[in-house]
């Protein structure tokens, strides 16, 4: 976060060693005019800090100390003082002021203070605007996965966490562009300072702009009081703008004058700010035919795209359905308090079937409202929404067509006795089990060959075989003696 710092002080040359020291500490500071003018001042801006000395300190300096610890930013107030006076210092100090200092420090030990009085600050504001905006604490490691697709995604990602250079990340509404941001500000250098994330796609634009970028006082109606903007307050951190293919064009003009002058000027401001800030944007679109379309600034688009990294939907990774299944089953179940252990075999199959329209996030809520309605220990088909059931009774029909040419399924007697959605989870489980037995029987047990053919993961592929009760060593020893030279348990470790 930018600190705003407001300076009262009569001696200009001390005035102007003030200024130039709080600017290289990377403060905004402001200049009163004279004591007439602070009070004004201190009502319509956002301030940190409160910079005065004696001349600008009414008799007694209590109330003013306590009147501005009651603005809206609670900013702390610092003293400065021509000569040592302990009684006045401890009274000052008891009454809420940060600091007391004398006027005749060397720059080099003024600095020195300073900074150290600026970055408890700079924490104490972080701190206050995290508990405003909550978020959860989580890197790479925590995106579960099995799938390769995945795995070359977070290897792209491992690469960009210490840098700086903007980053574009594409994909379809819900399959977590934002958890991804978060995860890689979280393992940067950056990790320190705040993420911040405005979607740009959800606020109107007459008040986007001013979300971004902030504003002065009177810049429109309503603006009673200078106001920053998201890019200052995550100044030493990560801006998120998602949905960055909504923002119009005259913004995405000021959006490129900061990424490339790391500067800023406020709505109705005259003065450019310095940020220093990490810009991350994400985008459903095509965003290379919202550039044809005129939709969306080239310039802009290769300035943001310096690293692109597009998630693939669920749909296409149908390997990760498993682990995120079990992770959110485990979260929503100590949310809700609610004993559900697992699921069943059948719940399990409808969705890895299913296609996800809506992602992660579509996920994420059907395993929180089967959390909640399921009634015993497993999660059954039942406590899944119809469109997932209907969906998985059409793999096992996908099956039976594959396995025999026959126009039409004879039925024996003994099935008449199951109920439908009973028999085809069966049927559904004999089939898979048959299936991967055939496999793993004609590759003697070499479970990456397995997978291969398969069309799995390894790591789908073992849990499948492990649901069946199906081991490779069986598979192996149906064949011939190992060869000489080494065992088939030695070419399974060594893959």
């Amino acid at each position: 976060m930018i600190l705003r710092v407001l300076v009262g002080v009569d001696s200009a040359p001390f005035r102007r060693r003030l200024l130039r020291i709080l600017k290289d500490l990377g403060t905004d500071p402001l200049v009163a005019a004279g004591d007439g003018e602070l009070w004004e001042r201190l009502t319509r801006e956002d301030l940190d800090l409160v910079l005065l000395d004696q001349k600008w300190l009414p008799e007694p300096a209590e109330k003013l100390i306590a009147s501005i610890r009651t603005l809206p930013q609670q900013p702390e107030m610092i003293a400065f003082y021509g000569r040592e006076e302990p009684e006045l210092r401890a009274r000052l100090l008891a009454a809420g002021c940060l600091a007391v200092l004398l006027q005749d420090l060397t720059s080099a030990s003024l600095r020195d203070t300073l900074k150290t009085l600026l970055d408890s600050r700079r924490e104490t504001a972080t701190l206050r605007l995290r508990a405003d905006r909550p978020e959860e604490r989580y890197g790479l490691a925590d995106l579960f996965h099995a799938s390769p697709a995945m795995e070359r995604l977070l290897a792209v990602a491992r690469k960009v966490v210490r840098s700086d250079s903007a980053l574009l990340i594409l994909g379809e509404t819900g399959v977590g562009k934002g958890r991804l941001a978060r995860a890689i500000h979280q393992e940067g250098a950056r990790a320190v300072g705040p993420f911040l994330a405005i979607s740009c796609g959800a606020l109107p634009e007459s008040l986007l702009e001013s979300e971004l970028f902030g504003h002065e006082e009177g810049a429109f109606t309503g603006a009673t009081r200078a106001r920053r903007g998201y890019f200052e307050l995550a100044h030493g951190g990560t801006i998120f703008l998602d949905e960055i293919g909504e923002l119009p064009l005259h913004l995405q003009v000021k959006l490129l004058q900061v990424l490339e002058d790391h500067r800023l000027l406020r709505v109705g401001g005259e003065r450019h700010i310095p940020v220093d800030v990490r810009i991350m944007a994400a985008t459903h679109r095509d965003l290379e035919a919202e550039l044809k379309a005129g939709r969306f600034r080239a310039d802009l688009f290769y300035r943001l795209a310096v690293v692109t990294i597009s998630i693939p939907p669920l749909r296409e990774r149908h390997e990760d359905i498993p682990l995120l299944v079990q992770r959110y089953l485990e979260l929503f179940r100590q949310r809700q308090g609610h004993k559900v252990a697992a699921l069943t075999r059948a719940a399990l199959r409808a969705l890895e079937a299913y296609d996800w329209p809506g992602n992660v996030r579509e996920l994420m809520n059907v395993m929180e409202r089967a959390v909640l309605l399921c009634q015993g220990s497993e999660i059954d088909l039942a406590d899944l929404p119809a469109a997932i059931g209907a969906g998985a009774a059409a793999v096992p029909e996908r099956g039976a067509a594959a396995a025999s040419s026959a126009t039409s399924f004879a039925i024996a007697p003994a099935m008449l006795s199951k109920s439908l959605r009973q028999l085809r989870a069966e049927l559904n489980a004999e089939l898979e089990r048959a299936y991967v037995a055939a496999q793993l029987e004609a590759t003697r047990g070499q479970l990456g060959e397995t997978a291969r053919r398969c069309g799995l993961n390894p790591r789908s592929l073992y849990e499948m075989m492990k649901r069946h009760g199906l081991r490779k060593e069986a598979f192996k020893q149906v064949i011939q003696a190992p060869k000489p030279e080494s065992s088939p348990r030695q070419r399974g470790r060594r893959r």
